[in-house]
């Protein structure tokens, strides 16, 4: 899984086999070692979030903690993007500060045979 931050702009793209991962336990996570020891990595990760949450809530959202980035896909959006005529997702996330964050999360064709 490839993760691209750029300005206000978060992507993961996901190859095939990540995609069946994905489809078959509902969460993918990749670590990046930024520095020695347990503190010292990245870890982010794309998972299903429960459904059950408001309706303004039925989005891609990001939830950060230190060292841990996840993109939380409501149920009902993950299953309708794993068809295969579904490429991508995209959600644009309010954040406290006013600032918006722009989220991506895409099949990577230039990873079909």
């Amino acid at each position: 899984m490839k993760l691209r931050l750029e300005d206000n702009t978060l992507r993961l793209r996901l190859s095939d086999e990540e995609v069946q991962q994905f489809a078959q336990t509902g969460h993918l996570a990749s670590v990046v070692p930024l520095a020695p020891g347990p503190d010292g990595r990245l870890t982010y990760a794309l998972q299903v979030a429960d459904d059950d949450s408001t309706a303004a809530e039925q989005t891609l959202r990001v939830a950060y903690t230190p060292g841990t980035l996840s993109v939380l896909v409501p149920a009902s959006l993950a299953q309708s993007w794993l068809a295969p005529d579904q490429i991508g997702l995209s959600a644009t996330m309010r954040l406290t500060d006013g600032n918006e964050l722009r989220i991506l999360v895409e099949k990577d064709l230039g990873c079909r045979h």
